[in-house]
């Protein structure tokens, strides 16, 4: 495995946004350009997560999607792309004609990216097959290489632990599984046990592996180091921490924005504490408003699939301003201090809390705790 390259930061983000993402009808019009000698150093032989894997400028998303080898590694890194950019139909598209692949990182791929994004539409049951063929390739790689091996604990935890839901029986230890994945992957599985910490409440913890993934070079590669600020932006909410949490989200949006990377904003925004709210709407309301659109569709189908395997009762009947109103209230906000975050009225905040309340049928904000994402 080579080292990384940065390519650096472009000189005007702005000047590279793409307001709604490439469709999939404007895939041809994308230029067309020839393998970027040195820029995207390991392409070759890759064919799990591609595009994960690749640091790229902000801006220059595109350019490393095209810059692949046609075939596998590039319409996988495709899939992954309009997965990011909040275009789940054209991933499935993308990634469903390698869901039975022989090449076994095309067929993870493919698996993961489609259990996620079928999500969106309501199919659940083929999100749950997805996720139970993901568990079986754990068991079937049993016997490969060390770096299948990793490869497919890299996949089960991904899909265990977005979904809030316990870790496959068989699943490896993944301190063991890191060393053996390149350093793209290696920092969001980094993302993934900062996530897990996240869950099991230690928020200092969990922002220290993240923002020390960053700092070892995470955030040379754009998709992990977006996750990896999110769940930065989560600790910090928890613990009360407004500046931190507003630095991280805004370095996300940095990376997100010039390509318009919004996915893990929607699907994270149960979570980030009305963040989005403060920093986003108010500056970028249109951006604001697809990333809501995403939260609808993704949370209905997160929580058909993780309240059943839980038993948990995460709330499905709030708007999203309620339930970042509910979630903070959850936690020992007072009023004032969510008016103050939201940049509402005190008199809006009580508005928000007591319609959420009157929808659980709940009494006391001690009540709402078993109606909010953990």
């Amino acid at each position: 495995m080579r080292g990384a390259v940065w390519c650096g930061m472009a000189e005007d983000e702005g000047s590279h946004a793409i307001a709604h993402g490439v469709t999939e009808q404007d895939e041809g019009a994308v230029r067309r350009v020839s393998p970027l000698e040195g820029l995207f150093p390991f392409f070759c032989e890759r064919t799990f997560m591609p595009l994960m894997n690749t640091p790229f400028a902000p801006g220059e998303c595109l350019k490393a999607v095209e810059s692949m080898e046609a075939g596998v590694q590039r319409d996988i890194a495709w899939a992954e792309y309009y997965y990011f950019s909040g275009q789940p139909e054209n991933a499935i598209g993308r990634a469903q004609p390698y869901l039975a692949s022989d090449d076994a990182g095309a067929r993870l791929s493919a698996r993961l990216i489609c259990s996620y994004a079928y999500l969106h539409f309501s199919q659940d049951d083929q999100a749950l097959a997805g996720l139970a063929q993901i568990e079986c390739a754990l068991r079937d790689m049993a016997d490969g290489s060390p770096r299948e091996k990793a490869e497919a604990a890299f996949v089960a935890a991904a899909a265990s632990i977005l979904l809030h839901l316990p870790l496959p029986q068989n699943m490896p230890n993944m301190e063991n599984m890191l060393p053996l994945l390149p350093q793209g992957l290696r920092a969001f599985a980094l993302y993934l046990r900062a996530h897990s910490l996240y869950l099991e409440k230690q928020y200092g913890l969990s922002a220290g592996v993240a923002e020390a993934a960053l700092a070892m070079g995470g955030s040379n590669f754009p998709i992990p180091a977006i996750y990896l600020h999110l769940v930065a932006v989560m600790d910090y909410m928890s613990l009360k921490d407004r500046e931190h949490a507003h630095d991280h989200l805004m370095h996300a949006w940095d990376l997100a924005r010039p390509d318009d990377l919004i996915e893990g904003f929607g699907e994270h925004h149960g979570l980030l504490g009305g963040m989005l709210e403060s920093a986003i709407k108010p500056v970028w309301p249109a951006e604001f408003k697809r990333i809501i659109e995403i939260t609808y569709r993704f949370s209905a189908g997160w929580r058909r699939v993780h309240n059943p395997v839980t038993g948990e009762e995460v709330a499905d009947n709030l708007t999203t301003t309620e339930f970042a109103s509910a979630m903070l209230a959850a936690r020992g906000w007072t009023n004032w201090e969510i008016a103050d975050h939201l940049g509402v009225s005190i008199n809006t905040a009580k508005r928000h809390l007591s319609h959420a309340m009157e929808k659980l049928g709940v009494e006391s904000r001690k009540g709402l705790e078993r109606y909010m994402l953990r």
